[in-house]
């Protein structure tokens, strides 16, 4: 008998309930939940905020203020996994990508990053063959993913919507969804571009043999060098910055294979001033870019 009354009860309170939400709001109750939505949204923070560009680290109350404070320009970078030899790991242009985020944010001032794109486009349904990798994406998926992640950073309040891919097959993908966007709002509140100047391997080769004076056995427009595999000194020395593991740094010193294109690798304290000088030469290409279509749009 206990147990039915608690059943009936709980019923009632249910049904209650229920009739509340369906009865419509009177002026007076939408006018407090407004302010009371307000009050939240603006409710000051409670500690002080973190010092980062990623906007997967901040909180949303970091982001409202950041954005408030005019840091209203994003960018979204896409990587990809990809075969690259026996020494990198296959999300090298992730890697990278975790360092040039960082780099050209803080040299554009005002800048805030969106979580990196990880995977690139390409034919999912196709069979895994040896010296393959993946997973990828179809054009149409890619397409979509970045044209979506463009239009929510301009329902967050950004002005500028920047595309940086750090691998080929991506530059299409990233020109389509900026254009997309473009065409569906007419640049009001947000722009939005595709930089083709941060896929900028072949300037990047140049300057290491010509500016720094390193002779790495590879031509400016090929995929490969003298070692004939998917890997060069730009992008492994960037790795090396953030993680030498993610170039198999020690195995490759046990196993005598630390060099790339007739350059070595060691020590790893040089290698990794090299990719820091790289990092700083993308990023100058980059930011040099971004104010020039910034000039561009304000003819």
């Amino acid at each position: 008998m206990r147990t039915s009354c608690v059943v009936l009860v709980l019923a009632s309170l249910f049904t209650a309930s229920a009739d509340a939400q369906r009865r419509p709001m009177t002026p007076e109750e939408r006018a407090a939940r407004a302010a009371a939505r307000e009050a939240e949204l603006n409710a000051p923070r409670p500690i002080e905020a973190v010092e980062s560009v990623w906007l997967e680290e901040l909180t949303w109350m970091e982001i409202r203020d950041a954005v408030r404070a005019g840091n209203t320009t994003a960018l979204i970078l896409t990587g990809g996994v990809e075969s690259n030899g026996p020494h990198l790991a296959s999300g090298k242009h992730n890697y990278s990508n975790k360092l040039m985020g960082e780099s050209v944010a803080r040299a554009l001032g005002a800048t805030l990053v969106a979580p990196l794109v990880t995977l690139e486009p390409g034919d999912p349904s196709r069979p895994v063959t040896v010296g393959a990798t993946g997973p990828m994406v179809s054009q149409e998926t890619y397409i979509a993913w970045l044209t979506d992640m463009g239009d929510s950073l301009r329902g967050m309040g950004f002005t500028e919507v920047y595309f940086l891919g750090d691998s080929g097959g991506n530059l299409r993908g990233m020109q389509a969804a900026a254009d997309a966007l473009n065409e569906r709002y007419g640049g009001i509140p947000t722009r939005f571009h595709h930089v083709p100047e941060f896929y900028n391997h072949v300037q990047v080769r140049q300057y290491i043999q010509e500016t720094l004076g390193i002779p790495e056995q590879m031509d400016y427009n090929a995929s490969s060098g003298s070692d004939g595999i998917h890997e060069e000194l730009s992008i492994a020395s960037i790795m090396s910055v953030i993680d030498p593991t993610s170039i198999r740094f020690d195995q490759r010193v046990r196993a005598g294979r630390a060099s790339i294109n007739g350059i070595s690798l060691e020590p790893l304290a040089e290698t990794q001033e090299l990719g820091r000088k790289v990092i700083e030469f993308r990023t100058k290409l980059t930011v040099d870019a971004i104010h020039a279509l910034r000039a561009g749009s304000n003819d």
